[in-house]
């Protein structure tokens, strides 16, 4: 009988050699040896980080937000032509679009900003860097570490395993919404002067919304028709959908009803 380690190694072996040979090469993606290392290290800097800020000033890093945040916003725009532009040149269905598996340039077009759009998950756990920082710790959420370090797994497993096909619908909805986010987050960080301009904070997490629901809605249709997409990711994605839904309603409930029923 298989000790534990000899299936995880078996397993890891299965990994390796059953990926897309197209994007295996790619920063990250061969193993997933290197993306766990990074989630643990992200639990760690959640874990030691406000420990060692506890006795520490806020740090102000007001020019770092303003950069990293537009630069998000600049990156989603290219992310979100790509993913537009290619699923339309290739005559994608928005019902069910295999994955294009071959080295057409097309394909790889699409295989590439499927990378960029994981490795942009990578960066964007800056984002609990910052608040950690900043000493906004009532940020570190489990909604806010969840999202975040899920995200990483399921698109490093979308690149090594699906680099396209009928998943270009979630990286079209998602950098659109990150377009509107980070922009959101840019003109905050330029100061208190920008709060006027900002009222529309509460229809950002509304549109987040709609994205997991059109999302759902999208991959559920999937499971119960005849289409040539693994079975496997569309019920991962199914039900990772269900669970951001029923968390941003949460935070949608508690942060705009509930508040505003207090005031009232």
């Amino acid at each position: 009988m298989e000790s534990a380690w000899q299936r995880v190694e078996s397993l890891h072996h299965w990994i390796l050699e059953n990926g897309d040979k197209r994007t295996d090469p790619w920063l990250l993606i061969y193993s997933p040896v290197p993306i766990i290392y990074i989630f643990l290290c992200y639990l760690g800097i959640i874990w030691i980080g406000p420990k060692l800020m506890k006795h520490k000033e806020p740090m102000n890093i007001k020019a770092v937000l303003i950069v990293y945040n537009f630069a998000n916003v600049g990156l989603s725009i290219y992310m979100f032509h790509e993913f537009l532009v290619t699923s339309w040149l290739a005559n994608y269905s928005y019902l069910c679009q295999p994955v294009d598996y071959s080295s057409s340039p097309l394909g790889m077009r699409m295989a590439s900003v499927c990378w960029w759009f994981f490795f942009s998950k990578v960066i964007e756990l800056s984002d609990t860097v910052f608040f950690i920082l900043r000493k906004k710790n009532s940020q570190l959420t489990f909604l806010h570490v969840y999202h975040h370090g899920t995200m990483i797994f399921n698109w490093w497993a979308g690149v090594k395993f699906v680099a396209g096909g009928q998943s270009f619908f979630i990286g079209l909805l998602n950098t659109f919404v990150h377009i509107v986010m980070y922009s959101y987050y840019g003109l905050a960080a330029l100061g208190p002067h920008m709060q006027k301009y900002l009222w529309w904070k509460r229809y950002l997490t509304s549109l987040q919304l709609v994205q997991f629901v059109l999302m759902t809605i999208h991959t559920g249709y999937n499971l119960f028709t005849e289409c040539d997409f693994p079975d496997s990711m569309n019920a991962v994605v199914f039900a990772y959908c269900v669970s951001l839904i029923i968390l941003f309603s949460n935070f949608y409930y508690q942060s705009y009803i509930t508040r505003k029923s207090k005031k009232s």
